[in-house]
């Protein structure tokens, strides 16, 4: 199974909320913040999960604004996505 990335730009305030919506969707997704300041996000799914995953993010974007953003050139402060990127698991 590969591992995907969905970075998302969305305001801060809701944050949480996408976050505590993937967490109450078991092994779906991880949400990991990318860049605080900008609001920028990162949904890690397994492939197998996709589609349920992009699902989600379109029944969230009924309640917060959100867009799908290509991934960030300086992603240095988050240890996880630095790793996965030097591992070149992420398509």
């Amino acid at each position: 199974m590969s591992l995907h990335a969905i970075y998302l730009e969305l305001s801060p305030a809701d944050i949480a909320y996408v976050k505590f919506i993937f967490e109450s969707y078991e092994e779906v997704g991880i949400i990991r913040t990318v860049d605080r300041t900008r609001a920028i996000i990162v949904l890690l799914a397994m492939t197998d999960f996709l589609a349920v995953a992009r699902a989600i993010l379109q029944s969230i974007k009924n309640d917060v604004p959100l867009r799908e953003i290509s991934r960030p050139a300086n992603m240095e402060d988050d240890w996880l996505m630095a790793e996965l990127d030097a591992a070149s698991e992420l398509p």
